[in-house]
């Protein structure tokens, strides 16, 4: 390149560095201001939209057929179904959706399921926004958490369970972030009560709880997860408990080609085949566990092999002092980086992807991006593309193809960017709080 030529070149790039910092400062200045600001304007966005958008029926009525034979007395789960299908959600879906049976009417006012479901959104975007501000995320992420079209419409246009598990998801979150661990596994565990998807987070939060707790403390957090489960299934385990658990917790479903938003490149031979699910379910093990022996585990300051090796034998992997001296390190920044990388790590090999699904996904790109460390700008175009890409229906090869491509360079560059909050800390110090956000 030519002196001149790169002389240029470095003035344009120095412009715009100039330029994206009076951005960002700017978004800084209103940062205190911002939150409550997002939430009354996005408040106002989803009126508009339940006034101006017509409602789509998809999983209401099927929502409310099942949960009418629970109140007629039916705990049987092989024998609960709807016009969808069978029932295939845990105990806690058929408790929340039979409390919206009776305040809307058996289900026949769906105003006031989409103003029900309005105020959900809000209360969920709130807790999202109370997790970015722990984890002292950029103001410019905060935005983005309220323009996605998709998000949208899975909550006020369409009444999804997802929308109650992605707000007690972030909800249990939040408690981590506030050291409230018993708190939020119950949030946790009532979330995955309402759908099993959550448990894809379930890796990054184990993570969580063994160094905020440490090893016996997060033996018993998780005891009293799976107590909590076993309480919200009674009435069905004692009626069939087989018929619950292959039900509700069916792991081995499979899902039919033409809703995949994910996958549809593959064609459907290959969506269907044996082999295709166990390669996706080795990747996803391959996949965690080098961000948990590489990554997640390095706040522990000790061979990893030692730790790994003691957890498995059910030992105690570190002393009572240094448990003390590693929960220090479990940041509000560490909890929602992990959380977040580890459900973006199991939607990227999920079997199928429905477009409800977007609602596990969209609140945590802006963060993930940021935390990457990839310019701004990009940040914006990759979100932007996302957004583009899940509002196409039907999906195409090419929706699809990019899909899975946007969540795999997520997880890529979460992997190759973010250090700060999984670097090692001394014992006995703690990083300094930044200076700005």
């Amino acid at each position: 390149m030519a002196p001149q030529t790169q002389t240029a070149a470095m003035a344009r790039e120095s412009t715009i560095s100039i330029y994206w910092r009076a951005v960002i400062e700017a978004f800084e200045m209103l940062l205190p201001g911002l939150p409550p600001l997002l939430l009354c304007l996005d408040a106002i966005l989803c009126a508009l939209i339940i006034v101006k958008v017509p409602y789509t029926e998809i999983d209401w009525v099927a929502y409310m057929q099942q949960v009418k034979q629970f109140i007629n007395g039916e705990t049987d789960y092989t024998q609960i179904s709807g016009d969808t299908g069978p029932l295939v959600y845990p105990g806690a879906h058929v408790y929340t959706y039979t409390a919206l049976y009776y305040i809307t009417d058996e289900g026949s006012n769906i105003a006031r399921a989409q103003l029900i479901f309005a105020m959900l959104y809000v209360a969920t975007l709130a807790l999202v926004l109370g997790c970015y501000w722990q984890a002292k995320a950029p103001a410019y992420t905060y935005p983005l958490l309220c323009l996605s079209k998709r998000l949208h419409s899975i909550f006020v246009l369409r009444c999804f369970n997802d929308c109650f598990a992605v707000f007690f998801l972030f909800l249990a979150i939040l408690l981590f972030q506030r050291r409230l661990y018993t708190l939020g596994a119950f949030a946790y565990s009532w979330g995955v009560g309402i759908k099993m998807s959550l448990l894809l987070s379930f890796p990054g939060i184990a993570i969580v709880l063994f160094l905020g707790r440490g090893f016996h403390g997060s033996l018993r957090v998780v005891w009293l997860m799976a107590q909590l489960q076993m309480a919200i299934g009674v009435p069905f385990l004692k009626t069939n408990w087989r018929g619950y658990l292959g039900r509700a917790f069916e792991l081995s479903r499979v899902f039919l080609f033409k809703w995949t938003v994910n996958w549809r490149f593959v064609g459907e031979d290959v969506f269907l085949s044996k082999n295709f699910a166990y390669g996706l379910l080795g990747l996803h093990a391959l996949v965690l566990a080098a961000f948990g022996l590489t990554k997640w585990l390095k706040p522990a300051k000790k061979p990893v092999s030692s730790i790994v090796g003691k957890v498995l034998k059910f030992q105690q992997p570190l002393t009572d002092r240094e448990e003390i001296l590693i929960s220090k390190s479990v940041s509000p920044r560490f909890v929602l980086t992990t959380v977040l990388t580890s459900n973006v790590v199991g939607l990227l090999f999920a079997r199928s992807l429905h477009y409800q699904f977007y609602a596990y996904l969209a609140w945590a790109t802006p963060f993930l991006l940021w935390r990457s460390g990839i310019h701004p700008v990009l940040q914006y175009v990759l979100w932007g593309i996302q957004e583009l890409v899940w509002n196409v229906y039907p999906s195409t090869e090419i929706s699809s193809g990019a899909v899975v491509g946007l969540l795999a360079l997520q997880v890529l560059l979460v992997y190759l960017g973010a250090r700060e909050e999984w670097e090692e800390v001394p014992h006995g110090e703690e990083k300094p709080e930044e200076a700005k956000r």
